[in-house]
């Protein structure tokens, strides 16, 4: 796959719409409008994409049910960067037998990163004879052209072909309602971790130009969103085939009037710096909040994942961020069970979580990806041995998520309503600058505001509290 960056032209997009009316038109005699069952798995990056795909159904003329048997097309949005979510698309898909038997025009349609892997596609062409449309990421913005082949020819449409992906711009978005939105600036990775199968079907790292991100900030803080996420499979190697980096476009989106926060996500570390925490410590609408992975806290096991940096240099990165955000509230992204990892190298991922004090983490058992080159290493030791360590990982961290969260009792803290909860008692659930969970007594009027509140109790994953008068 090549490295350049290619955008996609305003004429082959202007086509897709073309396709786009034709399918409208399609169900223009119905009574009812037809109707979509929409299904993303994975990252927020996927339900990014899951919102453009939604999107363009909408245009289509689609509307949207939950109940995938009443649905006139039903869309599976797929994740593989985990076994147990490549199982359960395929256990919904077999799922899906019944409803197509019901229903033989129902289109099925799978789409995303497992799609893009051709052990899958190849799976779904012999097995799943009832899918009739697979495409990876990288076709995402000809759905609309992929879909109407099968309505026009009544084939199987597979668009899966190995390529470095593209950029397209002004795509719609349906996007769920509240306070929150994610915005994509990047694309790709190219970082080929040893476990990691996302540079396989995600492609190279491309990035939006900023002056395009800029105008969809924008328009997102002047509808009403106060809480925005950037994303990029490496968020903070934003900049490849541009003129801005990217501290310099967090600066810019700074700039921009409003009541909001800015987050982003994922880091790497072997590309995060001190010029980018000194930006976030200078912006005041970037949160200070940073999810870091580290995977790892032994170095033999970082260089075996082909993280290239040491858990000396990760300790360094974090202690400069606090010194600059003393505030900072800290994730990461942990590994237990690399193939060849000893117990050894296991306890010193956890006496690194002790060390730092994170405030929560992401924690996974390794799961292999064929394809990855990890997938091809030895890996001796049984599950059970690898589970040992994993439960006390979780033990050390749950109790430092705790006493964090204890100490706030007391304490006033600025949330922002985020949507209504489901615990009468506490019908707000909030989120702090940190990201930080609270459950609020307060009347549902608040959601969509930012307001104080006063901590009264916790627990390990959420706060607990009063508004303050």
């Amino acid at each position: 796959m090549g490295k350049q960056t290619t955008r996609v032209p305003p004429e082959a997009l202007e086509r897709q719409r073309g396709f786009t009316e034709q399918i409208r038109r399609r169900f223009a005699d119905r009574q009812a409008h037809p109707l979509a069952f929409v299904d993303t798995y994975g990252c927020q990056q996927n339900v990014a994409d899951g919102q453009k795909l939604s999107g363009m159904l909408r245009e289509m003329g689609f509307s949207f049910t939950r109940e995938p048997k009443e649905a006139d097309l039903v869309l599976l949005n797929t994740c593989a960067v985990r076994e147990h979510a490549e199982q359960r698309v395929f256990g919904n898909l077999g799922a899906l037998t019944h409803a197509k038997r019901e229903n033989p025009e129902q289109v099925v349609v799978l789409c995303g990163c497992m799609a893009q892997e051709p052990r899958t596609s190849e799976r779904i062409r012999k097995s799943y004879r009832h899918v009739n449309l697979v495409f990876g990421p990288h076709a995402l913005w000809r759905f609309p052209e992929l879909l109407w082949q099968v309505y026009d020819t009544g084939k199987r449409i597979f668009a899966v072909e190995d390529e470095a992906g593209s950029i397209a711009e002004g795509l719609p978005v349906e996007r769920e309602s509240g306070v929150r939105a994610w915005v994509s600036i990047m694309y790709g990775c190219d970082n080929f971790c040893t476990y990691c199968v996302v540079p396989y079907v995600r492609g190279r790292e491309r990035s939006r130009e900023p002056e395009r991100v800029e105008e969809e900030v924008r328009s997102l803080v002047s509808a009403g969103r106060k809480d925005l996420t950037l994303l990029g499979q490496n968020v903070n190697a934003y900049g490849r085939g541009t003129t801005c980096d990217f501290p310099a476009l967090l600066e810019r989106l700074d700039r921009i009037p409003g009541d909001y926060w800015l987050r982003f996500m994922s880091s790497h570390p072997k590309d995060a710096s001190p010029r980018l925490f000194d930006t976030m410590a200078r912006c005041g609408h970037v949160a200070k909040q940073l999810h870091l992975p580290f995977q790892s806290g032994s170095d033999r096991v970082l260089g075996a994942m082909g993280r290239r940096y040491t858990r000396r240099q990760y300790l360094d990165l974090v202690a400069y961020a606090r010194s600059v955000m003393p505030g900072l509230v800290l994730t990461s992204d942990v590994i237990i069970g690399f193939p060849g990892e000893t117990e050894a190298e296991a306890m010193e991922t956890i006496s690194l979580v002790e060390e730092v004090g994170f405030d929560a983490l992401f924690t996974f058992l390794y799961s292999p990806r064929p394809g990855t080159a990890a997938a091809k290493l030895p890996d001796p030791v049984p599950r059970e041995e690898k589970q040992r360590w994993f439960d006390r990982l979780l033990e050390v961290q749950n109790a430092r998520s705790a006493a964090i969260h204890a100490a706030y009792t007391g304490k006033t803290l600025r949330v922002l309503g985020e949507e209504a909860g489901g615990d009468p008692e506490y019908p707000v659930s909030a989120r702090t600058e940190g990201n930080r969970l609270v459950r609020v007594k307060g009347d549902p009027s608040l959601i969509g505001q930012f307001f104080d509140v006063r901590v009264t109790g916790s627990n390990t994953w959420a706060l607990y509290g009063e508004k303050e008068e």
